[in-house]
């Protein structure tokens, strides 16, 4: 009876879903399309020019609410550049030892 339980774990298992994490370009989107984004997906991958270094994309995974951060971590107020705007308000995940730091 226990080998039956197990193949039917390891089934379902193998059934359910794969959820890649979408990715987004921000300069060519507006800031209020890229917050429904998060909203709807509740995270996703937002990529965007670095503005010091030519020639460089920067990446992160930015979340709609601290809790789709991993255990240890927090969503922490951070800015992304739009089609509308340099500073689009997101969050992003941070250990909780930066959060007393103010980082």
């Amino acid at each position: 009876m226990t080998k039956r339980i197990l193949l039917f774990i390891c089934l379902f298992a193998i059934s359910l879903p794969a959820h890649a994490i979408s990715r987004y370009n921000t300069p060519s989107l507006t800031c209020s399309r890229i917050q429904t984004i998060l909203k709807s997906e509740n995270a996703a991958i937002l990529r965007y020019p670095s503005p010091r270094i030519a020639d460089l994309t920067l990446y992160d995974i930015y979340v709609s609410h601290g809790r789709y951060c991993d255990y240890g971590e927090y969503g922490k107020t951070a800015y992304v550049p739009a089609r509308d705007t340099r500073q689009c308000k997101v969050l992003e995940c941070k250990p909780v030892s930066n959060q007393d730091n103010g980082r």
